[in-house]
């Protein structure tokens, strides 16, 4: 980065003074650019949409702006913001790329003809269910829903195997469950438990009544994440569902007492992705970003440091916690989801679940 060199001489504040005026005229008008390390002309700076949190974002700045020369500038907010935000601006776009949000948020930005279809160069390493079929998105992460349990409390033997073990009495009051409403993870679950008999049915009834069900076994709908964390780990509850690297990551670098179990009947599994918006205003830095956050080498550095499930099949030396997993996918069709889900959590929320079971901050 010019701006942390040391600076060796009058003369040479003076010239990068120059260069950096001369950088942002560039880069102040959409499709003006500057030959970057590359040797390509791309623009001068690029603006990414992200909920993947300072620790990532930030990383991967660096090293785009190292190789290219670009300047990137981040805004770390929620996938329903982001697609809020990109819809208001839709007339007037201010983000070059949407890095991070379940594949239902980049299928209703489509619907709304928000992207830019692109097909990157590693198309061929992602199968058929890891991209949008017109490229207007494609995944770069996958995350696996799981039964998480306090190990120190449940043995292995001992905890559920599959979705409707939770319903066994012997859980009452051992489940503390994220608050559903707040959470993309919590409400994928939710729908998924509605979806098993509403695809053939065409009925939530069922899956409302495995719900009420579930609610009875439930001691605590925890306000945040790291509540329904600590609260399972100091066995005030044994039992969680959620997403499986955050179980793994949790144990590793926390300690915690956590495993998980991969449901036998099957599980839904989110695809991550990342898109183009239409018209952004640096369309050729945001390809070159596109391409270079799902490089191999990104994957395997965000699967070990970050702990994500690549969605590219050619990432090799992955842990042992991702390649010695065998994950059983529901069959879903996240086009249900998204045009029922809104309906499905509203009716939880309003005629099951027990109120004073849920935890404000």
């Amino acid at each position: 980065m010019m701006g942390s060199k040391k600076k060796q001489s009058a003369f040479a504040v003076l010239s990068m003074s120059a260069m950096l005026v001369l950088s942002a005229c560039g880069g102040s008008e959409k499709g003006s650019g500057s030959e970057n390390k590359e040797g390509k002309d791309f623009e001068d700076k690029i603006v990414v949409y992200s909920p993947h949190g300072k620790d990532i974002l930030s990383k991967f700045e660096q090293q785009f702006e190292e190789k290219y020369n670009i300047d990137v500038e981040w805004l770390d907010m929620g996938s329903q913001e982001i697609l809020d935000r990109v819809r208001s601006e839709k007339n007037n776009p201010q983000a070059d790329v949407w890095w991070g949000a379940p594949s239902t948020n980049f299928d209703q930005a489509k619907d709304e003809g928000l992207l830019t279809p692109y097909e990157p160069t590693y198309a061929d390493s992602l199968s058929d269910g890891f991209h949008d079929p017109d490229w207007n998105w494609s995944g770069t992460s996958q995350t696996p829903e799981v039964i998480m349990y306090n190990s120190k409390k449940v043995s292995a033997d001992e905890a559920p195997k599959d979705w409707d073990e939770l319903l066994d009495s012997k859980w009452k009051d051992e489940i503390i469950i994220r608050y559903p409403l707040a959470s993309g993870t919590m409400r994928t679950i939710f729908s998924a438990m509605i979806y098993r008999d509403f695809k053939d049915s065409n009925d939530p009834a069922k899956g409302y009544e495995w719900l009420e069900k579930l609610d009875a076994n439930t001691k605590e709908y925890s306000a945040n994440p790291e509540m329904m964390y600590n609260k399972v780990a100091k066995g005030e509850g044994t039992i969680s569902v959620w997403a499986m690297p955050d179980v793994v990551m949790l144990k590793e670098n926390k300690n915690y007492p956590f495993e998980f179990i991969i449901p036998e009947s099957g599980t839904p599994v989110l695809t991550e992705g990342i898109a183009l918006v239409k018209d952004a205003p640096h369309p050729k830095a945001a390809e070159a970003f596109y391409e270079f956050v799902n490089t191999p080498e990104a994957a395997k550095l965000l699967a070990e440091e970050f702990y994500r499930i690549p969605t590219r099949d050619d990432v090799e030396g992955l842990p042992s916690w991702i390649t010695d997993t065998e994950i059983k996918s529901m069959d879903i069709d996240w086009k249900v989801f998204q045009e029922n889900s809104d309906e499905w959590m509203k009716h939880w929320d309003e005629n099951i679940k027990n109120g004073d079971k849920e935890i404000k901050e």
